[in-house]
């Protein structure tokens, strides 16, 4: 504890007293290169504590989950769809994207998502076996 007490009393405030802060902000410009190196360390360690005392004290906003579905029938709690297979004919195409303006049915939306996100989704596809 007493090297503790040193360093408060004694060894802090020489070194702060040591150090070549000018009195004015003109001062800045007269000082040489050694004086700007023996100054950084001093900047480096408050800068260091600054950032982290902002950063105990910055409010952590949760991060919402990424959504899927952002338009298609919103006021539902679950989106359900059904189709009678009687009713499909050869071939259809079902959205699977989220982003189609026929949803459920497949307009080709996500090619334009896959391009602006990387993602490779793409339709269900039913048909007939021939």
């Amino acid at each position: 504890m007493e090297s503790v007490s040193t360093l408060v009393k004694v060894s802090l405030p020489n070194y702060l007293r040591n150090l070549p802060i000018p009195n004015s902000i003109s001062g800045f410009a007269k000082l040489s290169g050694s004086d700007w190196l023996s100054l950084v360390p001093f900047v480096g360690t408050v800068s260091l504590l600054v950032y982290v005392t902002l950063q105990a004290f910055r409010q952590k906003s949760p991060k919402p989950s990424p959504l899927v579905n952002l338009k298609v029938q919103k006021e539902s709690s679950k989106v359900v769809n059904m189709v009678d297979i009687e009713d499909l004919g050869d071939k259809v195409c079902y959205c699977r994207c989220w982003r189609s303006k026929k949803f459920p049915l497949c307009d080709g939306s996500h090619t334009k998502h896959n391009e602006e996100t990387g993602d490779n989704v793409g339709p269900l596809v039913l048909k007939r076996k021939a």
